[in-house]
């Protein structure tokens, strides 16, 4: 039978679409300033402002009017710095400056953080974002590190330092390009400095921290609670340390190990040399090491791949260490150093625009639980500058501007780099369902171990793939594939998130050879939540309904149709679809957990309710994603599922059993609605409940007796002459 067109284009939609996204070009997108400043009031971003004047043609700003008067300059900060969050999408933050550089206004315009959603109110995120009203950005360019009180809001931490990394980086890129506050984006003449590397050090650790080679950042208990007990949030006091005053709270010590003399005086000769050759041409390098009752380095690293306690900070340069850029030390070889309990080596990427001929900080945000699931935080600085004896003046040609793709390029390979765990699972996974594809025969020979297997594949999917990586696929995600065909779309974002970039192109191949069952049957989160609990109810005998299969076939198309709308509204505006995308109840359910607004609890609860009386319930009437893997699902290559002639009539066996009712009355196998679940492959093989097995084992019983009645010598040779 001939299939629709319709079908065909979809399906190579989804299998290439992607590819075509990669490897195609773009056309040139409208700023995000000119998107979203028609929905911002300017009294709202700027008090006693009434417009907004033109945009400049030459830099993504907009003047902000009271009048004929002009106030300042309005621009959003990630048409300047990339502003990528824990989502993997951008926060965009509407900023504006007045002639004298600083913030005189400052509002969230939109986020993409499910963080946000979980316990922490938005408002909170607004506020911190209002907070940087008054900050001066020319000081912040000289002093980066002082230009902010930074609150840290406990929970969101990786989101909150995007968004002060990206409001301080934009906001002095567009000082200086503006010539705001006496900036100037030209760069100041006069004599440059670079490294000496013939330059030595001192011998000795305590000659080197006397003439600064080694900086030190001494921090006792006392000092501490000091400086917690001067935050506005008073429970910090109240959890003040028990250790007595004098105790070593940190002493951290750094060196900018780079340098060659520093390095062979504070590695020693060989591990200089493992360093030198660690380092890529323009990369720099410090080692930290500290002793006392904090650590720099905490645990967080370990899961998300960035350490959180430490930064580096240069002017508008953030440096924040990945755990591929760092390296651990047994100890420092310089004569009379002291036996630190942390001793770590971290590598700053030449593209960032770390200079270290000039002066830098290394900022060290120091947590205080106040709560059972709250913190706050306050920072400390510990400043670095080489001493003039490892420098030599040279002028020097201005630095090329640091590319916003490279950096983001450099996000990506670290997020990939930070969740190796997460990606090998998952690649087991697809390994293994694979293979239990291809050797289904096997597999399915055994009726209660493959129920078992197939019990336990889905936990690990509801509680890894779901609960913890948050690797549940969405319509949403078909939606945004199908809009970056016509608008412009960048790769690197879609690379942000590993294991949906990896599931995406895995459910692409899978359409072609098995159809969308080996997503829906076996990789959607909600699926198995669905499948464990209905389970769970069969234990408990709550009593499971069988729709008549005519009113089961008139339900399938609600699907299709929800499907349709959700996909024509995406392409007036992702957006709106993507509101209306909640009839998913999977971010509700996976995402966050049911912490959530008490309608779309409801709305999940209700779901997996009527789940427990019709298996796959939401599967198989209302989800929009798995209409729309159905339809390529058509043209597959290969029908591996087997029946027999006797399939549907007259034996009803399969169809009966089917857990979504996906087998015709005529025995055929509805691709549309299959989910690969394998059930009909374990009854095809039954030996006791498939008529067909059944009739060919009564058959080799009646001739068993007859072979055996035939003396052994005739049956070994027949034909053997009397």
């Amino acid at each position: 039978m001939r299939r629709p067109t319709f079908f065909l284009s979809l399906c190579c939609g989804l299998v290439f679409g992607l590819l075509a996204v990669l490897s195609g070009p773009a056309r040139a997108a409208e700023t995000v300033l000119e998107k979203y400043l028609p929905q911002i009031a300017a009294a709202d971003l700027v008090p006693g402002a009434d417009g907004f004047g033109p945009l400049r043609e030459d830099l993504a700003v907009a003047p902000v009017l009271q009048g004929q008067t002009q106030l300042g300059w309005v621009y959003v900060t990630s048409d300047f710095v990339g502003t990528t969050g824990y989502s993997g999408k951008p926060i965009h933050v509407m900023m504006a400056l007045d002639p004298a550089g600083k913030v005189i206004g400052a509002q969230l315009v939109k986020h993409s953080e499910p963080i946000v959603l979980v316990g922490i109110p938005e408002a909170k995120v607004k506020a911190l974002v209002g907070s940087y009203i008054g900050v001066d950005l020319p000081k912040a360019a000289a002093d980066k590190a002082t230009a902010h009180d930074l609150q840290i809001i406990s929970g969101a931490t990786v989101t909150v330092m995007v968004i002060d990394d990206s409001m301080l980086r934009s906001g002095i890129k567009v000082a200086r390009a503006l010539g705001l506050g006496g900036m100037s984006a030209e760069v100041a003449s006069g004599p440059k400095a670079e490294i000496n590397p013939e330059a030595p050090a001192p011998e000795g650790w305590l000659s080197m921290l006397g003439d600064g080679t080694v900086r030190r950042l001494s921090l006792d208990v006392g000092q501490v609670n000091e400086a917690f007990a001067a935050l506005p949030d008073p429970r910090a006091a109240a959890r003040a340390l028990r250790e007595p005053p004098q105790t070593s709270f940190i002493d951290l010590n750094l060196a900018l190990v780079s340098v060659p003399g520093i390095g062979k005086a504070v590695l020693g000769p060989a591990e200089a040399a493992n360093l030198q050759a660690w380092l890529k041409p323009g990369e720099a390098a410090v080692a930290v090491a500290a002793n006392g009752l904090y650590s720099f380095k905490g645990s967080g690293y370990v899961r998300g791949g960035i350490f959180d306690r430490i930064v580096l900070v240069q002017d508008d340069v953030t440096v924040r260490f990945h755990d591929r850029d760092h390296r651990r030390l047994v100890s420092l070889e310089a004569k009379g150093a002291p036996g630190f309990t942390e001793t770590d080596l971290f590598r700053i990427p030449a593209d960032l625009g770390f200079d270290p001929a000039k002066p830098f900080r290394l900022q060290l945000l120091v947590q205080r639980p106040v709560a059972a699931t709250d913190k706050v935080f306050t920072t400390f600085d510990l400043g670095y500058q080489l001493p003039a004896g490892y420098l030599k003046p040279v002028a020097v040609a201005a630095p090329a501007p640091v590319e916003e793709t490279a950096a983001q390029a450099d996000l990506w390979r670290s997020i990939w780099a930070g969740k190796r765990l997460e990606i090998a699972v998952t690649g087991a996974m697809l390994t293994v369902l694979t293979l239990v594809f291809f050797f289904q025969n096997a597999m399915t020979r055994n009726a209660r171990a493959f129920f078992w297997f197939r019990m336990s594949f889905l936990t690990v999917t509801l509680v890894f793939l779901g609960f913890y990586a948050n690797a549940q696929l969405s319509v949403v995600n078909l939606m945004a594939l199908f809009g970056a065909l016509t608008t412009s779309f960048s790769w690197q974002a879609f690379l942000l998130d590993p294991l949906t970039f990896i599931l995406w192109f895995a459910v692409a191949a899978a359409l072609l050879f098995w159809g969308r069952g080996a997503y829906c049957g076996w990789l959607c989160p909600f699926g198995a939540l669905q499948e464990i609990t209905n389970r769970i109810a069969r234990a408990l005998h709550i009593p499971q309904w069988t729709l008549p299969w005519g009113l089961n076939e008139r339900l399938w198309p609600i699907k299709y149709m929800i499907f349709l709308g959700l996909f024509g509204v995406s392409l007036g505006s992702i957006e709106q679809a993507e509101h209306l995308a909640e009839i998913e109840p999977f971010k509700t359910a996976i995402i966050l957990k049911f912490v959530r607004a008490w309608p779309f609890v409801a709305y999940a609860a209700a779901l997996l309710l009527a789940g427990l009386f019709v298996e796959r319930f939401y599967c198989r009437y209302l989800c929009p994603l798995g209409a729309a893997l159905a339809i390529p699902a058509r043209l597959r290559m290969f029908d591996w599922l087997k029946r027999y002639h006797d399939c549907g009539n007259p034996c009803q066996v399969c169809a009966h059993d089917c857990p979504v009712q996906a087998i015709h009355p005529t025995g055929e196998i509805n691709p549309n609605e299959c989910v690969t679940c394998l059930h009909c492959q374990v009854l095809y093989q039954s030996h006791a409940r498939c008529p067909v097995v059944i009739r060919q084992d009564k058959r080799r019983a009646a001739v068993a007796p007859t072979s055996a009645s035939v003396p052994r010598d005739l049956r070994n040779h027949p034909h053997t002459p009397h």
